[in-house]
């Protein structure tokens, strides 16, 4: 039995192998991502995180969600070298994404908006310095996770004047394995979270496996797929892309991907990729890092043991060691 409905920006969809359990589950699913949401939204000014960066400079006693929130970022930048690192908040705000994608991509008669989309249509090989060249217009590089003071044991925060942080990518992948992990230990069936494309199992599969589509755009996915993978249980699936989440910003069309080594939008290799790990959060961080490396992401996913599959911007496909053949 599954349900869908709009959070974070983009699309949850919960499935559980008893439809009797599939009411409570939705309500767990809502609490979660309503609390993710307070903490940690850029676009909210009344969550938490708007509230640290207005006390920019001063130490702040944050919450345990948003420390935890925190915690996982940090995490993310120290395993990646600084390849997914959440203090790209200004560069992604530069780059056009300042308020939820909803508005954003409802703004196409603006200048720089997404009409001129129809001319490098989703998928196709744009030419070059449309998906824009590193650092050609990016505000320079992120200021870098290690100016952040964070006490994760007395969960203080000292946060630089200057330093907007991003936990999107992070967070959502933190609360899709927040709300699997809490559905399954409080009614007990098995349960598929997915999160706009990030996913996670816990508890016993169906038989075969969670069948899980993938395409370029996951709303599509099931209708549309490019491939089908199970998801057996207690696993994770990440996916990262560039097609979906695009605009027009000063002539060009960008994405909310950001290298943090020029704070622009990388250089067009990969338009989505795939990682599966033992959580959502290791799968979405290394998904986006592999955006960012572009064409040495193959072989880094391969040194950390990740299977992952990689579409190019041309629609070709390679696979890492431990992704199906079939």
């Amino acid at each position: 039995m599954t349900t869908a409905f709009p959070a974070l920006g983009t699309t949850a969809e919960l499935v559980v192998t008893d439809p009797a359990r599939l009411a409570p589950a939705v309500a767990l699913l809502r609490e979660e991502l309503a609390a993710i949401d307070a903490a940690c939204s850029r676009f909210r000014a009344d969550s938490e995180i708007s509230r640290l960066h207005a006390a920019a400079g001063r130490q702040v006693r944050v919450g345990p969600l948003l420390a935890e929130a925190l915690t996982v970022a940090f995490r993310a930048a120290r395993l990646t070298g600084g390849l997914v690192d959440p203090t790209v908040g200004a560069a992604v705000r530069d780059l056009g994404y300042d308020r939820d994608f909803a508005l954003v991509a409802e703004d196409r008669d603006a200048p720089g908006s997404l009409a001129a989309e129809r001319d490098h249509p989703r998928g196709a090989a744009a030419p070059p310095g449309v998906l824009g060249t590193a650092g050609t217009t990016g505000g320079g590089p992120a200021p870098g996770w290690h100016r952040v003071l964070f006490d994760p044991v007395h969960r203080f925060v000292v946060l630089p004047r200057g330093v907007h942080l991003d936990l999107g990518a992070t967070a959502k992948a933190l609360a899709a394995d927040r709300a699997a992990r809490r559905i399954h230990a409080v009614v007990g069936c098995g349960v598929l979270v997915n999160l706009g494309g990030d996913l996670c199992a816990a508890g016993p599969a169906p038989d075969g496996g969670w069948q899980v589509a993938l395409a370029d755009d996951h709303a599509e996915a099931v209708a549309r797929p490019d491939t089908t993978v199970a998801l057996r249980r207690n696993g994770a699936l990440a996916t990262s892309g560039t097609t979906r989440r695009r605009w027009r910003r000063h002539g060009r069309t960008v994405h909310h991907i950001v290298d943090p080594r020029t704070g622009d939008v990388p250089e067009a290799r990969w338009r989505t990729v795939t990682v599966a790990a033992k959580s959502t959060v290791d799968a979405n961080t290394a998904s986006t890092a592999a955006i960012v490396l572009g064409a040495g992401a193959p072989d880094w996913l391969e040194r950390r043991h990740l299977p992952a599959r990689l579409v190019g911007v041309g629609g070709d496909v390679v696979t890492t060691p431990g992704w199906p053949a079939s």
